[in-house]
């Protein structure tokens, strides 16, 4: 930026300076925008960091440097166009440097490549977004007004200054458009459910431990079943696979990578299916160490002695394992089933064996939240107090109560079940806890 007399520039180096002040400000909107996706999706970025670890096969939490990244951005962008402001209140023209210039293109490109990939993998996330300005609209509406009326002297002052009648009245129509617009919001866009009388406010819904408590002990352990149950949640959710010599056990991921030691161990079966190893073998494995070397939450607090020592102890439980420690906590089990590889021993009587094993386990029927679609009839025949949980696809509507398990995107469209066909439907909300 160049520092000078406004008289000596003519009205065409003005107007060039008013054309980069809009792509500052844009800029500055476009970083501050994903920085909101950034933080609002935050819960969700576990997954794209699974996503990565599945195609490129090194675990790193890459929120932090996602939020970092974009945080530098947001603190650039207002920089600079703090720095204009100024300038534009002291009558001085913007004449930006052409690195800035550079830059500023390049974030617009950034973020824009980042939309578009969020489109692409992750639109479901849009959801996300939308669902979360039911929360946040009062607030980031009461923030445009401040802010709009910040801007309404420099834009004043850069009516008066330019000379031609055209680029005067379409920058008076777009900040009028765009304050009309936002006065207009409460109106026309933004409506909030948080904002209502006490008596109208719905039960706390129950809590579900997405793999138990992840950010506080090892992932699908029965160190994170436990700090579930200290948490006060209702049921513990997992991920069930079925071994090669058909016994059901709690992993997540294809490969036992990730969340084990199973380079050390087997090293040249590190790239095998976790559906392909024997029960003995699983038990051979840690699966709590990997947890101390690299937290997959950077946010998680830091784990006292004794928890360290319980989690470098801990090993892949069976599902009958985890069962009879759930029932002694009074919690509930939630799990996906996975199908093993197709030539698996089990590959068509994996969820025969898993029946098997929850009805080995002697606890409670009802206890147990059966989420698999495949072979659902003959569950229900053989556990019929077994609680049956539907997704997107099938269910028997005229069934009460009637369990759902629904990505929290999804909640509008719930709402709009449980109003015309559902009114006894029980809610939870799965989080990581």
């Amino acid at each position: 930026m160049k520092w000078g007399s406004a008289e000596s520039f003519s009205p065409a180096p003005l107007q060039c300076d008013c054309i980069w002040f809009g792509l500052l400000f844009l800029t500055f909107l476009l970083s501050l925008g994903w920085l909101y996706i950034g933080l609002i999706l935050l819960n969700d970025l576990h997954n794209f960091n699974e996503f990565l670890f599945r195609h490129w096969g090194h675990w790193m939490d890459w929120s932090l440097i996602v939020l970092l990244v974009v945080s530098l951005l947001v603190t650039y962008a207002s920089l600079l166009l703090l720095l204009g402001l100024l300038l534009q209140l002291c009558g001085q023209p913007l004449h930006l440097h052409s690195l800035h210039k550079v830059l500023l293109l390049l974030i617009i490109l950034l973020v824009a490549a980042g939309l578009v990939g969020l489109d692409i993998q992750w639109r479901q996330e849009w959801h996300s977004l939308r669902l979360s300005l039911q929360a946040t609209a009062p607030f980031l509406h009461i923030g445009a007004v401040a802010g709009i009326t910040l801007l309404a002297w420099p834009v004043a002052d850069t009516f008066y200054r330019i000379h031609p009648r055209g680029p005067k009245v379409l920058l008076l129509l777009l900040f009028f458009g765009v304050t009309l617009v936002i006065y207009l919001m409460p109106l026309l866009f933004i409506s909030s459910p948080c904002i209502m009388k006490l008596r109208d406010l719905p039960p706390k819904p129950g809590l579900v431990g997405h793999r138990g408590a992840p950010m506080l002990a090892p992932e699908n352990t029965l160190m994170s079943l436990r700090k579930t149950a200290e948490c006060g949640a209702a049921v513990f959710e997992t991920d069930v696979m079925v071994s090669s010599d058909g016994v059901p056990f709690l992993m997540h991921d294809e490969r036992l990578s990730r969340t084990t030691n199973v380079a050390s161990v087997f090293p040249e079966r590190i790239s095998a299916h976790s559906s392909d190893f024997s029960w003995a073998e699983l038990q051979r494995l840690n699966a709590g160490t990997w947890f101390l070397e690299r937290q997959p939450f950077w946010g998680a607090k830091k784990l006292s002695g004794s928890d360290r020592k319980e989690a470098e102890n801990q090993t892949i439980p069976a599902l009958e394992e985890l069962l009879k420690e759930a029932a002694a906590l009074n919690l509930s089990i939630m799990f996906d089933l996975r199908r093993p590889p197709r030539n698996h021993t089990y590959y068509d009587t994996f969820v025969n064996q898993t029946l098997e094993a929850v009805l080995s386990a002697n606890v409670s029927q009802a206890m147990v939240l059966w989420l698999p679609d495949e072979d659902r009839a003959n569950v229900q025949q053989r556990a019929p107090r077994m609680r049956q949980i539907y997704g997107h696809q099938g269910g028997n509507w005229t069934e009460r109560p009637q369990f759902l398990n629904l990505p929290y995107q999804d909640l509008p469209e719930l709402a709009k079940v449980i109003d015309n066909k559902l009114p006894k439907l029980h809610l939870c909300w799965v989080v990581i806890l």
